[in-house]
């Protein structure tokens, strides 16, 4: 049988190698003194509020579980938008809002939407991969541009203006990003749009953890800089939705109807009892519990940064948002006999029982010296997992 050429322009996912060898072992250690601690995974370790869990019960019970609008349900996407206003003080009219089977789906329609084959779109590296293997399932060319710790491992207006050229389409950012955790600063995201606009281009911000930012100067949605922004969400993260598979994005109104007809064929709509389930997460009750789980995520924050910088890491930008560290080991690899980061995880794994991510999914530029570290743990494992890897490296 032949497959697609597309499908060679898409590498391996290879957290997932890392993953199921970490499982496997897990397994076999499950019942020792030191069991497997999961820190490799971008999954909160909460599931959804009661009171959403509550909600889909009901619509099974009732039987709403039809089909709803491609776009998703108008008292949905009019909660989305309110939300916009109470947390971020946007405005945001609900018919810009498309309600999508997670935020992959999402950038999966707004690569379709706009992206022709060979046009390239501009990434910071490092970046989540599967951004960049959205764009090439659209035939065009993600191109990654190093970064560096200055600049919040995030592009520049200077990098964006310097690196578009005759077949450049438009940037697909992140903030806060995976794997780093850390958000574009407003005024040079201002910037960035500014330049991408004199082009002609689009501007695609992933936003899907913008629920869990920390910092006031971070914590501001992109769609404040005006209606031809395209931003990228998610139920997944902030509201712990994470297999419910449930996300949105906000449009410029012209693009709307092509996402609809797009989605009506690839998609039909999200799912129904997700959707109406994702209305209780609005309730005050379950928005007072999201914001006591972001407290949390901001306590393990800030006690796992300055012990990983205590361990010997370099982490030189505190992150901001999500549930990430992003670690140079470099000068850990020696203690452990190794010269990658990809090595250093397989020891961490197999010597303390912890399962780390290697960079090397998330780009080019240096990515064989980092590590990233989830935090979306509790604060006895983060502390345990610490302690771990002191008596390793001591």
């Amino acid at each position: 049988m032949q497959f697609a050429a597309r499908t060679e322009k898409i590498e391996p996912f290879y957290v997932m190698e890392v993953a199921k060898a970490a499982q496997a072992l897990a397994a076999q250690v499950a019942d020792s003194a030191n069991p497997m601690i999961f820190l490799n995974i971008g999954e909160p370790d909460f599931t959804a509020a009661p009171l959403v869990q509550q909600a889909a019960q009901t619509v099974i019970a009732q039987g709403q579980t039809q089909y709803t609008s491609a776009l998703g349900l108008p008292a949905l996407r009019t909660a989305i938008g309110q939300w916009y206003a109470d947390r971020f003080g946007v405005q945001v009219d609900a018919g810009r809002i498309v309600v999508t089977a997670g935020a992959s789906a999402a950038l999966q329609l707004a690569c379709l939407a706009l992206v022709n084959a060979g046009d390239e779109v501009l990434m910071p590296d490092p970046s989540y991969p599967c951004n960049r293997h959205f764009v090439s399932s659209a035939d065009g060319v993600a191109r990654l541009i190093a970064t560096t710790p200055d600049q919040r491992y995030q592009l520049t207006s200077e990098q964006v203006q310097a690196h578009w050229g005759a077949q450049t389409r438009g940037v697909l950012l992140a903030s806060p990003s995976n794997p780093t955790g850390t958000s574009i600063a407003p005024d040079e995201l201002q910037r960035i749009h500014a330049v991408v606009q004199s082009k002609g281009g689009f501007t695609i911000v992933d936003e899907i953890y913008l629920g869990l930012s920390y910092e006031e100067a971070f914590g501001r949605s992109a769609l404040a800089l005006g209606e031809d922004i395209i931003s990228i969400n998610s139920f997944s993260k902030y509201f712990s939705m994470t297999g419910w598979r449930l996300g949105w994005m906000v449009l410029p109104p012209a693009m709307v109807p092509v996402v609809e007809r797009l989605a009506q064929n690839l998609f039909i709509c999200p799912s129904t009892i997700a959707q109406h389930a994702a209305l209780a997460c609005f309730a005050p009750e379950s928005l007072a519990l999201y914001e006591q789980r972001r407290a949390q995520f901001k306590a393990r924050r800030d006690f796992f940064i300055p012990a990983l910088r205590e361990l010997g890491f370099g982490v030189p930008v505190m992150p901001d948002g999500a549930f990430y560290a992003w670690a140079d080991g470099r000068a850990l690899f020696p203690k452990l006999g190794v010269s990658n980061s990809w090595d250093f995880a397989y020891a961490l794994m197999e010597r303390a029982h912890l399962a780390v991510t290697p960079g090397r999914d998330f780009g080019a530029s240096d990515t064989g010296c980092y590590i990233r570290f989830s935090t979306a743990n509790s604060m006895e494992q983060l502390q345990e997992a610490v302690q771990r890897m002191r008596r390793l490296f001591a």
